[in-house]
């Protein structure tokens, strides 16, 4: 049995509804008279568009990752995990603002039919490794890592929303997923290139099996095969509300999400609907488009001013479960366009900068940076910061002629200190010269956006915690030509 695809885009074939279409009863069952007014509509696809950008976001990252096999970013089908030998690189393009500190390993669950266990091995106390379980509202609602557990071997069972079993002999902890697909990403901490087999060994010892071949029974009948629909950047922008009609049939909505998910059925977007782009009344198209542009400029002006200026960097606690955002859609889309699948602020706090102090735009072909850490006053973490480099237009790594993407605390012993003991780091476009290529991080020939990750986050002073209101800051950066 496949289930059938209830909102497959097409609006790569426009069609206009007229007036006399829009006297029409719609394809999914709605009278003319029943839609909201035009200007209703809008409203409702402004706050639909900010609900729904990470879902759809993550949509699409699923469909690349674990779906299809020639998307060029294709990792293993549901429930088989991706270990890569590897961190990531300009060539990786699924995920905006990507990590390339730590080798990903990359798993997404398909929890219809069973529950999936996840195993981890045994860690050494000084390789930070942490497993983030992120669902598809985008919801971090479990961790297992350093951190969080510890370094010590254990069995952890993910469930889907509606599991009602009891807990199997040997499972450590029972995580539930909120979403009937869910990721997991595997961040596990590589010192060096040289240390790339250490890392390997680790990621072999990382095991995923349904809970029937964990506790060596039958399995259940399979779940039933899904037409999922094409995705990738391009298209769910243009297809967006289909998209999101399409998850959320895997997408039970909680308490906080009844009156957003009440609007949406009302432009048949939801489990149950039909949304079509085509089908509406022209009207109602132009306003739907506006409400989703507003929606769109609402989110980038959170991600500018929602969150805390220090130095010129941007610090906020933007990444949780369903408890930390209770139903504050504008902060949880921020955070998938600030990055998709971020860390907790308790596993990881990421400053994020593209202008200077006083708001100048950051831009590699105009100009030449430093960032300069005053001695002693390194990110205060139990694990490893770093500073990455993106292009300021696409949130991608860049190609550059050293593929040096960031700048991390155990390059350290490599790089060259100030006679003071302070360290700075050199931010442009070309090199600075052999004597300070150690400290060179390479900028875009276009706007730069920098990314601070400080992981697992001292709680004691100095301390970036609370985001933004620590009494440790990250140093100005500053403009030289």
């Amino acid at each position: 049995m496949t289930v059938p695809l209830r909102a497959t885009p097409r609006f790569l074939k426009p069609a206009s509804v007229g007036l006399a279409g829009a006297l029409l009863l719609l394809s999914n069952g709605f009278a003319k008279a029943e839609w909201p007014n035009p200007l209703e509509a809008k409203a409702i696809a402004e706050e639909g568009f900010i609900y729904g950008l990470p879902i759809v976001m993550n949509y699409a990252v699923m469909y690349e990752y674990s779906v299809d096999r020639n998307s060029g970013q294709y990792k293993a089908p549901f429930n088989q995990i991706k270990n890569e030998a590897r961190v990531f690189t300009y060539k990786d393009t699924a995920i905006i603002t990507p990590n390339s500190d730590t080798p990903y390993s990359l798993l997404f669950l398909d929890l219809r039919a069973e529950p999936i266990v996840l195993s981890v091995p045994a860690v050494e106390k000084t390789r930070y490794y942490a497993v983030m379980l992120c669902d598809g509202n985008t919801f971090n609602y479990g961790y297992i890592g350093s951190r969080a557990t510890g370094g010590e071997a254990g069995d952890y069972m993910v469930v889907g929303p509606d599991w009602k079993g009891a807990t199997p002999s040997g499972i450590k902890k029972v995580f539930q997923s909120s979403t009937q697909f869910s990721a997991a990403a595997y961040r596990t901490q590589l010192f060096n290139p040289q240390d790339m087999p250490n890392v390997e060994k680790v990621q072999a010892g990382y095991k995923v099996q349904p809970l029937s071949a964990y506790l060596k029974q039958p399995a259940p009948p399979a779940a039933a095969a899904i037409d999922f629909p094409k995705a990738n950047a391009e298209l769910v922008k243009k297809n967006f509300f289909e998209y999101l009609d399409f998850a959320l049939q895997f997408a039970p909505a909680g308490p906080e999400e009844r009156g957003i998910r009440e609007k949406l059925a009302r432009i048949g977007v939801g489990p149950g609907k039909t949304f079509d782009f085509k089908d509406l009344p022209l009207t109602h198209k132009v306003e739907i488009g506006l409400g989703m542009k507003d929606g769109e400029e609402k989110v980038e002006k959170y991600l500018a001013s929602g969150q805390k200026d220090v130095n010129g960097w941007k610090i906020g606690s933007l990444f949780g479960d369903r408890l930390f955002y209770s139903g504050d859609w504008l902060k949880r889309a921020a955070a998938a366009k600030g990055g998709i699948y971020g860390n907790d602020a308790v596993e990881a706090v990421y400053p994020m900068a593209k202008t200077l102090a006083d708001g100048e735009v950051l831009d590699g072909s105009k100009h030449k940076y430093t960032i300069t850490f005053p001695a002693g006053q390194f990110p205060p973490v139990d694990a490893f910061w770093s500073v990455t480099m993106y292009d300021g237009k696409s949130q991608l790594l860049i190609k550059n002629p050293i593929d040096r993407y960031l700048i991390n605390s155990p390059m350290l012993p490599g790089m060259k200190k100030n006679s003071d003991g302070s360290l700075t780091l050199y931010i442009q476009k070309d090199s600075p010269g052999a004597d300070k290529e150690s400290n060179w991080l390479p900028a875009p020939n276009d706007l730069i956006y920098l990314v601070m990750r400080l992981y697992w986050p001292k709680v004691q002073p100095p301390s970036i915690l609370p985001p933004g209101e620590g009494t440790w800051q990250p140093p100005k950066i500053e403009r030289v030509t």
